[in-house]
């Protein structure tokens, strides 16, 4: 297998990111340690922009996912009251925006591969290739902000103020991109991406990663009507009988711990630098009360109503998913402080375990027991960062089957699936007996009505993606109110529809962004997604 060679990545996206971005970033000069973009082609460009994207998903999309979505909380045993605007929420024009802006930037080098002059069509593949990550991550942003620039936007100096696109225009438009990647990529036409460091030219995954992911555009429409559910109802048929992603869709340049800049870049936020040090966001970010109780079974007897499903069903990805306390993962619940209910005396207290900043493996320990943190640094730092998982892939699966069995077939199986290769991804042993525990339980295993199950995939999706990619599940949350997570004790409003967008647009492309209150991003309006309105 070919891994392209990292500093050749990171050399390239050091001078790249801030030139090839989201129209406003765009000032390229003369300047020549910077590389013109007429000389970069798609094949040193395909991974700056894959490796860019993921930067953001794997880093503050991922924080903010995990916050609002009640996975992690802020580590009040040390810092006086954090996350306060998160827990609020206090969503506005600053809140995360570097999520927008760098995933713009990302998106846009990938857009860059896409509109590549090349009369020999040989960077076809590698166009194709652009087009289904473009898909991916568009969809993130418009799930995130609604209407944005699409149809204009990436065309540097030539637009510097593109106009904004319906949120529906969007995701046709993506859907036409990704079917245009798979035609594509079915005819060989091309050469191979050397530079592909995902599947590594493997065009047979490429096209079922694509498959699936036009799977995940659909099914975010499941609420729309009139003539945007005709539209979704032609695509799925058309997918009926295609085939899906059956393994974990991950990117990986040649991470190492050879300096910062050459890690994961999730590693660098959450877990460790190069060096050895404790990243910036270790010791505030902790795992929720929330969590605790579910992956625990519920054992201290909480008496909320949201927790009695869990009572005495042990997860056994727990020990692989956050540290453990005495025996057990032990959390803060969201918006208290020491003294209060759901904050635990002492200053023990549960983070991301090997599942997540590792993967499958355990690091070594030393001869008196403790861990070999040089070689933990080196295993967490070389881990692929997940695009999309395979449990992922089982539960849009499962869902499409029970919304539309007269298309889709298996949705247990699929469900069951899905556990099955959280539990694998991981690390975790003992998948089939907490199936087993979980079978008779309406909202958690496949048992009851419809409403039950899509309960229960929600769910088990939200638990198989906490720490990996979170973000799917806040948009699930908006979609179907499922899975119920509690809010802040100090919330003020309920859960966001939608983020603000950024204080960058606003000064950049101030004719053409919509001026939305924070009141807007709570209420279901022509700002919230389209798909999330009804």
């Amino acid at each position: 297998m070919k891994i392209i060679k990292v500093t050749t990545v990171f050399l390239s996206l050091s001078m790249l990111l801030t030139a090839v971005s989201c129209d406003k970033y765009l000032d390229i000069n003369d300047d020549p340690n910077n590389i013109a973009l007429d000389k970069v082609t798609p094949e040193e460009m395909l991974p700056v922009g894959i490796t860019s994207c993921y930067s953001v998903q794997g880093r503050s999309l991922n924080k903010f996912s995990s916050v609002v979505m009640n996975a992690t909380a802020g580590n009040s045993l040390v810092y006086g009251a954090p996350f306060i605007d998160d827990y609020k929420p206090n969503v506005s024009n600053t809140f995360y925006s570097d999520v927008w802006d760098g995933l713009f930037r990302g998106v846009a080098n990938l857009d860059k591969v896409i509109t590549f002059n090349d009369p020999t069509n040989k960077y076809v593949q590698h166009k194709a290739i652009a087009k289904i990550m473009k898909a991916n991550y568009v969809q993130i942003l418009t799930d995130l902000y609604g209407d944005m620039p699409y149809s204009e936007a990436f065309k540097g100096q030539d637009n510097l103020t593109p106009k904004y696109d319906k949120g529906e225009d969007i995701y046709k438009a993506s859907i036409e991109s990704i079917e245009e990647a798979i035609a594509a990529l079915k005819t060989g036409t091309g050469d191979s991406p050397l530079s592909d460091i995902v599947f590594h030219g493997d065009n047979e995954k490429w096209v079922k990663f694509a498959n699936t992911l036009e799977l995940r555009y659909l099914l975010r429409m499941a609420n729309v009507t009139g003539a945007m559910a005709a539209y979704r109802d032609q695509k799925l048929a058309s997918l009926s009988g295609a085939q899906f992603i059956d393994e974990d869709v991950l990117e990986n340049p040649g991470y190492s711990a050879a300096n910062d800049a050459q890690q994961n870049p999730f590693t660098n936020y959450y877990v460790y630098l190069s060096s050895g040090t404790r990243a910036a966001n270790f010791s505030e970010n902790v795992a929720s009360e929330n969590i605790q109780i579910i992956l625990n079974g519920n054992i201290e007897g909480d008496t909320r109503p949201v927790y009695q499903k869990f009572n005495g069903i042990v997860d056994g990805r727990r020990s692989r998913m956050f540290s453990l306390i005495g025996g057990k993962v032990l959390g803060i619940r969201q918006g208290n402080l020491p003294g209060q209910p759901g904050v635990p005396s002492g200053t023990a207290v549960s983070r991301f375990s090997y599942g997540i900043t590792i993967g499958k493996e355990t690091p070594p320990t030393l001869p008196n027991g403790s861990v070999n943190i040089p070689e933990y640094v080196k295993m967490a730092s070389s881990k692929p960062g997940p695009i999309m998982t395979k449990a992922e892939s089982k539960f849009l699966q499962a869902e499409a089957a029970l919304r539309y069995p007269s298309l889709f077939s298996n949705a247990a199986g699929n469900f069951v699936a899905g556990i099955t290769a959280s539990y694998e991804f991981f690390g975790a042993t003992g998948s089939a007996a907490y199936i087993a525990a979980i079978q008779s339980v309406p909202g958690l295993g496949w048992t009851g009505t419809d409403t039950n199950k899509m309960e229960a995939i929600m769910t088990q999706k939200w638990i198989a993606l906490t720490g990996v990619n979170p973000e799917q599940s806040f948009f699930d949350y908006t979609k179907t109110g499922f899975p119920v997570t509690l809010s802040a004790t100090i919330a003020t409003n309920p859960k966001p529809n939608r983020l603000m967008y950024p204080l960058s647009e606003y000064i950049a492309n101030a004719n053409n962004v919509p001026a939305i209150s924070n009141a807007d991003v709570f209420s279901k309006n022509q700002y919230t997604p389209f798909w999330a309105r009804n």
